[in-house]
């Protein structure tokens, strides 16, 4: 049954962080749909939680790192293909940030799914688009990238 059918519809509303040390950019590797991907820490956004804090959470669940949220890269829609049974595939509206490391947990347990967090190049994770998640992945990245950066004040939350 599809929205126009009469389906209640709602895209899943996602952020994601780019968070770059010394030239090299923090990613997740995790499995998804049976296959080890590569991603941004990225996640759902939770209720009664803001874009920035969902961010801030979902990056210090997937790497253990605590980061500074420093701009606004921008918004994504995307809507996955069909699954193998034949259903609609997911929609995505994913919110992207930059952020600087402030600090590192090592001890923390990182989220299921999550295989390790890694620090890559652009030029490794460009070189293995093959394993990105989803065109987001490298989307974002390329928008980062190319100087792509708005104030975090565009983020409005109102009570």
């Amino acid at each position: 049954m599809s929205y126009r059918e009469g389906r209640f519809w709602q895209p899943d509303v996602t952020v994601a962080t780019v968070v770059v040390r010394d030239g090299r950019l923090l990613m997740v590797e995790e499995t998804a749909g049976g296959r080890l991907v590569l991603n941004q820490p990225a996640g759902h956004l939770e209720p009664d939680e803001s874009l920035l804090e969902a961010a801030l959470r979902e990056t210090r669940e997937e790497t253990g790192w605590d980061v500074r949220l420093t701009a606004f890269v921008g918004a994504y829609q995307w809507k996955a293909p069909p699954h193998a049974d034949g259903s609609d595939g997911r929609h995505y509206l994913r919110f992207a940030f930059a952020a600087e490391p402030v600090s590192h947990d090592p001890a923390r347990p990182l989220d299921t799914g999550i295989v390790q967090a890694l620090w890559l190049s652009p030029a490794e994770l460009q070189g293995q688009q093959a394993r990105h998640r989803s065109p987001l992945v490298w989307q974002v990245v390329a928008d980062y990238l190319a100087g792509r950066r708005h104030p975090l004040d565009l983020m409005q939350q109102l009570a």
